[in-house]
């Protein structure tokens, strides 16, 4: 049995007027409300609502979005659970699953609503270990997975970790010294003091190549209980302000 009413797409075809085709193109790109709610699906069916098209609305080539999460710790980065899967019992909670638009950041700058075509074939691209938080990133942007993934060994990321204890002179010169047989990941981590409060110490740490569980290996090997890791920096892109939880879109100047 036919729904009642009509496609969104013949209705916007003859308000514009358009092609059919030029017609599901606004309506995929978000441009296009039904009673004032934005409406994506070109296969909507429509009778008597007021249908309107946004002033800014066109036709330009949709680009590929990249979207920048402040990963909490505890969440699983998307390799275990890629897009389309159901994490397993037991995973940690798939960081894409705060990709929404409530959790965009306020003030992001791209000025731009999170569509449903962004979420299409998005690449976890740049491991971090369900223990961290930071900065995380998701790309349908093939020259954003080229980049990062072809110049991973050269990509400096910055990660804070947050350690027990005081930090003595000994245990920092055992963090940057490579050993002899260290594989080459080991010696592209520069480690420093960043700061020292009561009961614990924090060290920035910059690391090229971005080997999950390099750092915590290191840690480990000195003698340190790791109590916290954010990574602050990929290559050029802070994670600056963003909040915990949200994200925000890469903006078309900005370069890893």
């Amino acid at each position: 049995m036919t729904e009642p009413g009509e496609r969104l797409a013949k209705r916007v075809a003859a308000l514009v007027p358009c092609s059919r085709r030029e017609a599901e193109q606004y309506i995929a790109g978000g441009w296009v409300r039904v009673d004032g709610r934005v409406v994506e699906e070109p296969q909507h069916r429509v009778q008597q609502q007021v249908i309107t098209l946004d002033r800014e609305a066109s036709l330009l080539g949709a680009t590929s979005a990249t979207l920048l999460l402040h990963k909490p710790a505890g969440h699983d980065d998307g390799r275990l659970a890629p897009d389309g899967q159901r994490p397993r019992p037991g995973d940690p909670p798939p960081a894409r699953q705060l990709l929404t638009q409530a959790r965009q950041m306020v003030g992001d700058e791209a000025s731009q609503r999170l569509l449903k075509r962004h979420l299409v074939g998005l690449d976890t691209l740049v491991p971090l270990e369900p223990g961290a938080s930071g900065l995380l990133v998701f790309s349908q942007d093939w020259r954003v997975a080229r980049k990062l993934l072809e110049d991973a060994a050269l990509i400096e990321h910055e990660v804070m970790v947050e350690v027990a204890g005081d930090i003595s002179p000994e245990a920092l010169q055992r963090l940057n010294r490579a050993p002899d047989g260290a594989a080459p990941a080991r010696a592209s981590v520069k480690i420093s003091l960043n700061s020292n409060s009561e009961g614990s110490s924090r060290l920035r740490c910059a690391i090229k190549g971005g080997q999950p569980g390099l750092l915590a290996r290191l840690c480990e090997d000195a003698g340190l209980q790791i109590t916290g890791m954010r990574r602050m920096r990929i290559g050029r892109i802070m994670l600056g302000s963003l909040p915990v939880g949200q994200w925000r879109f890469l903006l078309p100047q900005e370069r890893f």
